[in-house]
Protein backbone atom coordinates (compact mmCIF):
# COMPACT_ATOMS: atom_id res chain seq x y z
CA UNK A 1 0.00 0.00 0.00
CA UNK A 2 1.07 3.61 -0.19
CA UNK A 3 1.04 5.91 2.86
CA UNK A 4 1.73 9.58 3.64
CA UNK A 5 4.84 10.07 5.73
CA UNK A 6 2.03 11.12 8.16
CA UNK A 7 0.78 7.28 8.69
CA UNK A 8 4.14 5.48 9.17
CA UNK A 9 4.93 3.27 12.36
CA UNK A 10 7.95 4.26 14.22
CA UNK A 11 9.27 0.84 13.44
CA UNK A 12 9.59 -1.64 10.99
CA UNK A 13 11.54 -5.09 10.46
CA UNK A 14 12.94 -3.55 7.07
CA UNK A 15 13.48 -0.34 5.69
CA UNK A 16 14.73 0.21 2.06
CA UNK A 17 15.28 3.42 0.56
CA UNK A 18 14.98 3.85 -2.86
CA UNK A 19 11.90 2.73 -4.74
CA UNK A 20 14.14 1.41 -8.09
CA UNK A 21 14.31 -1.73 -9.28
CA UNK A 22 16.77 -2.67 -6.10
CA UNK A 23 14.37 -1.46 -3.87
CA UNK A 24 11.17 -2.94 -5.10
CA UNK A 25 13.34 -6.61 -5.62
CA UNK A 26 14.36 -6.48 -2.38
CA UNK A 27 10.85 -5.90 -0.94
CA UNK A 28 9.11 -7.96 -2.60
CA UNK A 29 11.65 -10.77 -1.85
CA UNK A 30 11.05 -10.29 1.99
CA UNK A 31 8.70 -12.99 3.61
CA UNK A 32 5.42 -12.11 4.19
CA UNK A 33 5.85 -12.11 8.13
CA UNK A 34 8.53 -9.09 7.59
CA UNK A 35 6.97 -5.51 8.13
CA UNK A 36 8.79 -3.54 5.20
CA UNK A 37 8.69 0.34 4.23
CA UNK A 38 9.92 1.82 1.43
CA UNK A 39 10.88 4.94 0.94
CA UNK A 40 11.94 7.29 -2.14
CA UNK A 41 12.26 10.65 -2.84
CA UNK A 42 10.21 11.96 -5.16
CA UNK A 43 7.75 10.08 -7.05
CA UNK A 44 7.04 6.14 -7.17
CA UNK A 45 7.83 6.24 -10.81
CA UNK A 46 10.91 8.73 -10.31
CA UNK A 47 14.07 6.66 -10.39
CA UNK A 48 16.68 5.84 -13.00
CA UNK A 49 15.20 2.06 -13.38
CA UNK A 50 12.37 3.76 -15.78
CA UNK A 51 14.90 5.11 -17.56
CA UNK A 52 16.52 2.33 -18.85
CA UNK A 53 15.97 1.70 -22.34
CA UNK A 54 18.26 -1.07 -23.75
CA UNK A 55 17.70 -3.94 -22.68
CA UNK A 56 19.10 -6.16 -19.46
CA UNK A 57 21.34 -9.36 -20.38
CA UNK A 58 21.37 -12.80 -19.92
CA UNK A 59 23.90 -15.29 -20.12
CA UNK A 60 22.25 -17.40 -23.29
CA UNK A 61 23.91 -20.63 -23.08
CA UNK A 62 26.48 -22.85 -21.17
CA UNK A 63 28.85 -21.75 -23.87
CA UNK A 64 27.96 -18.34 -23.48
CA UNK A 65 30.09 -17.77 -20.07
CA UNK A 66 33.01 -17.14 -20.80
CA UNK A 67 32.60 -14.86 -24.08
CA UNK A 68 30.24 -13.02 -20.99
CA UNK A 69 32.72 -12.76 -18.48
CA UNK A 70 35.38 -11.74 -20.22
CA UNK A 71 33.25 -8.81 -21.98
CA UNK A 72 32.21 -7.08 -18.58
CA UNK A 73 35.72 -7.96 -17.62
CA UNK A 74 37.22 -6.04 -20.56
CA UNK A 75 34.85 -3.08 -20.40
CA UNK A 76 35.75 -2.30 -16.63
CA UNK A 77 39.22 -2.59 -17.63
CA UNK A 78 39.81 -5.88 -15.26
CA UNK A 79 39.35 -3.95 -12.43
CA UNK A 80 35.81 -6.01 -11.70
CA UNK A 81 35.82 -8.27 -8.95
CA UNK A 82 35.81 -11.79 -10.77
CA UNK A 83 33.65 -13.84 -7.91
CA UNK A 84 30.93 -11.03 -8.67
CA UNK A 85 31.19 -11.06 -11.79
CA UNK A 86 30.71 -14.40 -11.92
CA UNK A 87 27.81 -14.55 -9.53
CA UNK A 88 25.88 -11.77 -11.54
CA UNK A 89 26.40 -14.21 -14.97
CA UNK A 90 25.33 -17.62 -13.20
CA UNK A 91 21.89 -16.20 -11.79
CA UNK A 92 21.71 -14.55 -14.87
CA UNK A 93 19.23 -16.90 -17.15
CA UNK A 94 17.10 -17.58 -13.11
CA UNK A 95 16.79 -13.87 -12.54
CA UNK A 96 14.76 -13.16 -16.37
CA UNK A 97 12.54 -16.45 -15.69
CA UNK A 98 11.75 -15.47 -12.51
CA UNK A 99 11.20 -11.54 -14.49
CA UNK A 100 9.01 -13.00 -16.41
CA UNK A 101 6.32 -15.12 -14.20
CA UNK A 102 6.40 -10.97 -12.77
CA UNK A 103 4.85 -10.43 -16.11
CA UNK A 104 7.70 -8.69 -17.67
CA UNK A 105 7.18 -8.99 -21.70
CA UNK A 106 10.34 -9.19 -23.17
CA UNK A 107 10.52 -9.13 -27.13
CA UNK A 108 10.18 -12.68 -28.94
CA UNK A 109 10.82 -13.81 -32.32
CA UNK A 110 8.29 -15.22 -34.73
CA UNK A 111 9.03 -19.06 -32.93
CA UNK A 112 8.10 -17.58 -29.41
CA UNK A 113 11.75 -17.86 -28.19
CA UNK A 114 13.60 -14.21 -26.75
CA UNK A 115 14.79 -12.20 -29.19
CA UNK A 116 18.26 -11.34 -28.45
CA UNK A 117 19.72 -7.67 -29.54
CA UNK A 118 23.36 -6.51 -29.26
CA UNK A 119 24.96 -3.20 -27.73
CA UNK A 120 28.97 -1.71 -27.37
CA UNK A 121 31.38 -4.03 -26.39
CA UNK A 122 29.41 -7.11 -26.22
CA UNK A 123 31.00 -9.98 -28.56
CA UNK A 124 26.88 -11.54 -29.26
CA UNK A 125 23.57 -10.77 -29.18
CA UNK A 126 22.75 -11.43 -25.35
CA UNK A 127 20.08 -8.88 -24.55
CA UNK A 128 16.55 -9.27 -24.03
CA UNK A 129 14.37 -6.08 -23.83
CA UNK A 130 10.85 -4.66 -24.59
CA UNK A 131 10.69 -2.31 -27.13
CA UNK A 132 13.06 0.74 -26.07
CA UNK A 133 11.84 1.00 -22.70
CA UNK A 134 13.35 -2.41 -20.84
CA UNK A 135 13.46 -0.60 -17.82
CA UNK A 136 9.94 1.07 -17.34
CA UNK A 137 8.57 -2.68 -18.34
CA UNK A 138 10.55 -4.55 -15.43
CA UNK A 139 10.08 -1.81 -12.53
CA UNK A 140 6.46 -1.45 -13.48
CA UNK A 141 6.00 -5.00 -12.84
CA UNK A 142 7.86 -4.79 -9.74
CA UNK A 143 6.37 -2.10 -8.20
CA UNK A 144 3.01 -3.45 -8.75
CA UNK A 145 4.09 -6.65 -6.95
CA UNK A 146 5.18 -4.37 -3.94
CA UNK A 147 1.96 -3.09 -4.38
CA UNK A 148 -0.19 -5.86 -3.53
CA UNK A 149 1.92 -7.35 -1.16
CA UNK A 150 -0.10 -6.61 2.56
CA UNK A 151 3.00 -6.26 4.46
CA UNK A 152 4.95 -3.82 1.89
CA UNK A 153 4.44 0.22 2.93
CA UNK A 154 5.74 2.45 0.13
CA UNK A 155 6.20 6.06 0.76
CA UNK A 156 6.93 8.81 -1.69
CA UNK A 157 7.92 12.18 -1.44
CA UNK A 158 9.85 11.67 1.58
CA UNK A 159 13.72 12.11 1.82
CA UNK A 160 16.18 10.36 3.97
CA UNK A 161 18.41 12.92 5.86
CA UNK A 162 20.38 10.63 8.04
CA UNK A 163 20.93 6.86 9.17
CA UNK A 164 19.44 6.06 12.63
CA UNK A 165 23.23 5.15 14.82
CA UNK A 166 23.57 4.04 18.06
CA UNK A 167 25.97 6.54 20.11
CA UNK A 168 29.05 4.64 18.93
CA UNK A 169 28.29 4.71 15.45
CA UNK A 170 28.91 1.16 15.33
CA UNK A 171 25.16 -0.05 14.28
CA UNK A 172 22.69 1.18 12.03
CA UNK A 173 19.00 1.30 13.55
CA UNK A 174 17.20 2.60 10.92
CA UNK A 175 16.71 6.02 9.06
CA UNK A 176 16.04 9.67 9.66
CA UNK A 177 13.81 10.87 7.28
CA UNK A 178 11.98 14.26 6.34
CA UNK A 179 8.73 14.29 4.54
CA UNK A 180 9.00 16.93 1.95
CA UNK A 181 5.87 18.62 2.21
CA UNK A 182 5.55 19.95 5.06
CA UNK A 183 9.32 19.66 6.21
CA UNK A 184 8.81 17.00 9.30
CA UNK A 185 11.86 15.49 10.21
CA UNK A 186 11.29 12.12 12.20
CA UNK A 187 13.07 8.76 12.90
CA UNK A 188 11.74 5.71 11.76
CA UNK A 189 13.42 2.91 13.89
CA UNK A 190 14.50 -0.82 11.26
CA UNK A 191 15.68 -4.46 12.32
CA UNK A 192 18.17 -3.97 8.94
CA UNK A 193 17.73 -1.01 6.49
CA UNK A 194 18.81 -0.59 2.74
CA UNK A 195 20.17 2.24 0.72
CA UNK A 196 19.12 1.65 -2.66
CA UNK A 197 19.23 5.77 -3.32
CA UNK A 198 20.59 5.70 -7.14
CA UNK A 199 23.34 7.22 -8.41
CA UNK A 200 24.75 11.20 -8.48
CA UNK A 201 23.19 12.85 -11.55
CA UNK A 202 21.60 15.20 -10.16
CA UNK A 203 25.26 16.67 -9.27
CA UNK A 204 25.83 17.35 -13.02
CA UNK A 205 25.08 19.89 -15.34
CA UNK A 206 24.37 17.17 -18.24
CA UNK A 207 22.95 14.22 -16.81
CA UNK A 208 20.49 10.94 -18.45
CA UNK A 209 19.70 10.77 -14.59
CA UNK A 210 16.34 12.51 -12.44
CA UNK A 211 17.25 15.50 -10.82
CA UNK A 212 16.19 13.95 -7.72
CA UNK A 213 19.66 11.59 -7.35
CA UNK A 214 21.94 13.51 -5.47
CA UNK A 215 23.90 10.62 -3.98
CA UNK A 216 22.06 10.48 -0.91
CA UNK A 217 23.25 6.83 0.02
CA UNK A 218 27.00 7.79 -0.74
CA UNK A 219 26.77 10.96 1.54
CA UNK A 220 25.29 9.26 4.80
CA UNK A 221 27.72 6.40 4.27
CA UNK A 222 30.55 9.25 4.09
CA UNK A 223 29.24 11.04 7.46
CA UNK A 224 29.36 7.83 9.84
CA UNK A 225 31.96 5.83 8.14
CA UNK A 226 30.63 3.46 6.23
CA UNK A 227 33.25 2.69 3.32
CA UNK A 228 33.16 3.72 -0.14
CA UNK A 229 34.74 2.43 -3.24
CA UNK A 230 35.80 4.03 -6.18
CA UNK A 231 33.27 7.13 -6.00
CA UNK A 232 35.41 8.90 -9.04
CA UNK A 233 34.46 5.82 -11.25
CA UNK A 234 31.59 7.49 -13.21
CA UNK A 235 30.34 6.70 -16.71
CA UNK A 236 28.85 8.95 -19.08
CA UNK A 237 26.77 7.86 -22.09
CA UNK A 238 28.19 8.78 -25.22
CA UNK A 239 24.89 9.26 -27.01
CA UNK A 240 22.14 11.69 -25.54
CA UNK A 241 19.79 13.99 -27.81
CA UNK A 242 21.13 17.81 -28.07
CA UNK A 243 18.94 19.98 -26.52
CA UNK A 244 19.93 23.36 -25.99
CA UNK A 245 18.24 23.97 -22.64
CA UNK A 246 19.28 22.12 -19.52
CA UNK A 247 17.50 19.60 -17.38
CA UNK A 248 17.91 15.62 -17.87
CA UNK A 249 19.06 14.43 -21.29
CA UNK A 250 17.07 12.14 -23.43
CA UNK A 251 19.47 8.76 -23.72
CA UNK A 252 19.62 7.67 -27.52
CA UNK A 253 19.77 3.80 -26.41
CA UNK A 254 22.70 1.77 -27.35
CA UNK A 255 20.88 -0.86 -28.51
CA UNK A 256 20.69 1.19 -31.81
CA UNK A 257 24.50 1.46 -32.51
CA UNK A 258 23.95 -2.36 -31.72
CA UNK A 259 21.49 -2.73 -34.21
CA UNK A 260 24.24 -0.97 -36.95
CA UNK A 261 23.37 3.41 -36.02
CA UNK A 262 26.11 4.73 -37.59
CA UNK A 263 28.16 7.94 -35.53
CA UNK A 264 28.90 10.37 -38.22
CA UNK A 265 30.77 14.02 -37.88
CA UNK A 266 29.89 17.49 -39.97
CA UNK A 267 31.07 15.69 -42.73
CA UNK A 268 29.12 12.87 -42.57
CA UNK A 269 32.04 10.57 -42.12
CA UNK A 270 32.35 8.23 -39.57
CA UNK A 271 34.95 8.37 -36.75
CA UNK A 272 35.03 5.35 -34.74
CA UNK A 273 33.66 2.07 -34.12
CA UNK A 274 30.28 2.09 -32.76
CA UNK A 275 30.53 -0.57 -30.51
CA UNK A 276 33.55 -0.01 -28.77
CA UNK A 277 33.27 0.45 -24.84
CA UNK A 278 31.30 3.60 -23.66
CA UNK A 279 34.26 5.66 -22.31
CA UNK A 280 36.01 5.00 -25.75
CA UNK A 281 33.28 5.81 -27.69
CA UNK A 282 32.90 8.79 -25.46
CA UNK A 283 36.23 9.97 -25.58
CA UNK A 284 35.98 9.42 -29.33
CA UNK A 285 33.01 11.74 -29.66
CA UNK A 286 34.58 14.61 -27.33
CA UNK A 287 37.54 14.26 -29.91
CA UNK A 288 35.92 14.89 -32.57
CA UNK A 289 33.66 17.90 -30.87
CA UNK A 290 36.89 19.60 -30.52
CA UNK A 291 38.31 18.87 -33.71
CA UNK A 292 35.09 20.58 -35.26
CA UNK A 293 34.44 23.38 -32.75
CA UNK A 294 31.19 22.27 -32.62
CA UNK A 295 28.65 21.13 -29.69
CA UNK A 296 27.50 17.21 -30.38
CA UNK A 297 28.02 14.68 -33.51
CA UNK A 298 25.73 12.94 -35.12
CA UNK A 299 23.88 9.53 -35.22
CA UNK A 300 22.25 7.78 -38.45
CA UNK A 301 19.41 5.52 -37.05
CA UNK A 302 18.81 4.83 -41.01
CA UNK A 303 21.47 2.62 -41.25
CA UNK A 304 19.57 0.26 -38.12
CA UNK A 305 16.59 -0.25 -39.92
CA UNK A 306 14.25 0.79 -42.22
CA UNK A 307 11.08 2.69 -40.72
CA UNK A 308 9.20 -0.44 -39.88
CA UNK A 309 12.06 -1.60 -37.85
CA UNK A 310 12.65 2.01 -35.85
CA UNK A 311 9.09 2.35 -35.06
CA UNK A 312 8.49 -1.61 -33.84
CA UNK A 313 11.51 -1.74 -31.98
CA UNK A 314 12.33 2.27 -30.99
CA UNK A 315 9.01 4.15 -31.14
CA UNK A 316 9.74 6.44 -27.77
CA UNK A 317 13.11 7.24 -29.88
CA UNK A 318 11.59 7.83 -32.64
CA UNK A 319 8.48 10.15 -31.04
CA UNK A 320 11.54 11.87 -29.01
CA UNK A 321 13.35 13.51 -31.85
CA UNK A 322 10.15 13.96 -33.63
CA UNK A 323 8.90 16.24 -30.61
CA UNK A 324 12.29 18.04 -30.70
CA UNK A 325 11.77 18.81 -34.66
CA UNK A 326 14.26 15.40 -36.04
CA UNK A 327 12.58 13.15 -38.55
CA UNK A 328 14.77 9.79 -37.35
CA UNK A 329 13.90 8.57 -41.28
CA UNK A 330 15.23 11.51 -43.07
CA UNK A 331 18.11 13.02 -41.15
CA UNK A 332 20.83 12.38 -38.47
CA UNK A 333 19.81 13.20 -34.73
CA UNK A 334 22.43 15.26 -32.97
CA UNK A 335 24.12 13.77 -30.11
CA UNK A 336 26.42 14.71 -27.11
CA UNK A 337 27.64 12.56 -24.01
CA UNK A 338 26.56 13.04 -20.75
CA UNK A 339 26.76 11.39 -17.04
CA UNK A 340 25.11 8.46 -16.90
CA UNK A 341 25.95 6.28 -14.15
CA UNK A 342 28.10 5.62 -11.06
CA UNK A 343 30.02 2.47 -11.01
CA UNK A 344 31.36 3.21 -7.36
CA UNK A 345 29.48 3.23 -4.32
CA UNK A 346 28.92 2.42 -0.98
CA UNK A 347 31.24 -1.07 -0.28
CA UNK A 348 29.32 -4.15 -0.17
CA UNK A 349 29.65 -7.83 -1.08
CA UNK A 350 27.48 -10.25 -2.59
CA UNK A 351 24.61 -10.41 -0.28
CA UNK A 352 24.80 -6.29 -0.06
CA UNK A 353 26.29 -5.93 3.12
CA UNK A 354 28.16 -2.98 3.81
CA UNK A 355 30.84 -2.64 6.58
CA UNK A 356 28.10 -1.14 9.49
CA UNK A 357 26.21 -3.82 10.50
CA UNK A 358 22.61 -4.22 9.69
CA UNK A 359 22.98 -1.77 6.74
CA UNK A 360 22.80 -2.95 3.24
CA UNK A 361 23.26 -0.99 -0.63
CA UNK A 362 22.03 -2.55 -3.69
CA UNK A 363 21.95 -0.91 -7.15
CA UNK A 364 23.70 1.87 -8.23
CA UNK A 365 24.38 3.25 -4.76
CA UNK A 366 26.39 0.15 -3.90
CA UNK A 367 29.98 -0.61 -5.56
CA UNK A 368 30.19 -4.78 -5.19
CA UNK A 369 33.15 -4.86 -7.80
CA UNK A 370 30.42 -6.25 -10.56
CA UNK A 371 31.46 -3.08 -13.18
CA UNK A 372 35.18 -2.40 -12.76
CA UNK A 373 35.77 1.02 -14.07
CA UNK A 374 33.78 0.91 -16.33
CA UNK A 375 30.23 -0.94 -16.79
CA UNK A 376 29.07 -3.26 -19.64
CA UNK A 377 25.75 -2.40 -21.23
CA UNK A 378 22.65 -3.28 -20.09
CA UNK A 379 24.32 -5.41 -16.94
CA UNK A 380 22.85 -2.59 -15.04
CA UNK A 381 19.24 -4.06 -14.44
CA UNK A 382 20.70 -7.24 -14.01
CA UNK A 383 23.09 -6.77 -11.44
CA UNK A 384 20.53 -4.61 -9.48
CA UNK A 385 17.70 -7.32 -9.36
CA UNK A 386 19.61 -10.22 -8.29
CA UNK A 387 21.99 -8.83 -6.03
CA UNK A 388 18.69 -6.84 -3.95
CA UNK A 389 17.38 -10.32 -3.95
CA UNK A 390 20.64 -11.57 -2.25
CA UNK A 391 20.03 -8.87 0.17
CA UNK A 392 16.87 -9.73 0.81
CA UNK A 393 17.88 -13.61 1.47
CA UNK A 394 20.41 -12.16 3.51
CA UNK A 395 18.14 -10.13 6.01
CA UNK A 396 15.72 -12.98 6.29
CA UNK A 397 18.78 -15.31 7.74
CA UNK A 398 19.97 -12.69 9.95
CA UNK A 399 19.18 -11.19 13.40
CA UNK A 400 17.43 -7.98 13.98
CA UNK A 401 19.57 -5.01 14.69
CA UNK A 402 19.78 -4.30 18.53
CA UNK A 403 20.39 -1.09 20.72
CA UNK A 404 19.37 2.30 21.91
CA UNK A 405 18.93 4.97 19.02
CA UNK A 406 21.16 7.91 18.89
CA UNK A 407 19.39 11.57 17.80
CA UNK A 408 19.91 14.54 18.22
CA UNK A 409 17.37 16.84 16.75
CA UNK A 410 19.99 20.43 16.39
CA UNK A 411 21.45 17.93 13.71
CA UNK A 412 18.36 18.60 11.39
CA UNK A 413 17.63 21.75 12.29
CA UNK A 414 18.91 23.51 8.87
CA UNK A 415 17.96 20.40 6.41
CA UNK A 416 19.65 22.71 3.06
CA UNK A 417 22.53 23.55 5.11
CA UNK A 418 22.85 19.20 6.03
CA UNK A 419 22.59 19.09 2.13
CA UNK A 420 24.81 21.47 0.39
CA UNK A 421 27.23 20.17 3.02
CA UNK A 422 26.65 16.38 2.13
CA UNK A 423 26.57 17.61 -1.75
CA UNK A 424 30.39 19.31 -0.99
CA UNK A 425 31.59 15.93 0.73
CA UNK A 426 30.16 13.98 -2.07
CA UNK A 427 32.01 16.21 -5.09
CA UNK A 428 35.49 16.00 -2.95
CA UNK A 429 34.89 12.32 -2.82
CA UNK A 430 34.39 12.07 -6.13
CA UNK A 431 37.31 13.63 -7.19
CA UNK A 432 40.16 11.76 -4.29
CA UNK A 433 41.76 9.19 -6.25
CA UNK A 434 41.81 6.13 -4.35
CA UNK A 435 43.52 3.98 -6.76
Amino acid sequence: MVAAASELNAEYDVVIVGAGVAGLNLAVHLPEACRVLVVCKGGLKESDSFLAQGGICVQRDKGDFRSYFEDTMRAGHFENDPATVKCMIEHSRETIDELISFGVRFAREENGALAYTREGAHSRPRIVFHEDCTGKEITSHLLAAALSLSNVTLCPHTTMLDLLCNRENTTCLGVVLKENRTGKIFTVRAGNTALATGGVGGLFRHSTNFRILTGDGLAVALRHGVKVDHADYIQFHPTTLYTKGRGRRFLISESLRGEGAHLINAKGQRFVDELLPRDVVTEAIYREMEKEGSDFVRIDLRTAGDENTLLSHFPTIVQRCKEEGFDVFKEPVPVVPAQHYFMGGVRSDLFGRTTMPHLYAVGETCCNGVHGRNRLASNSLLESVIFAKRAAEDITRGERAQGEAYFDAELYANPRRLAKNDKQNVLKEMKRDDG
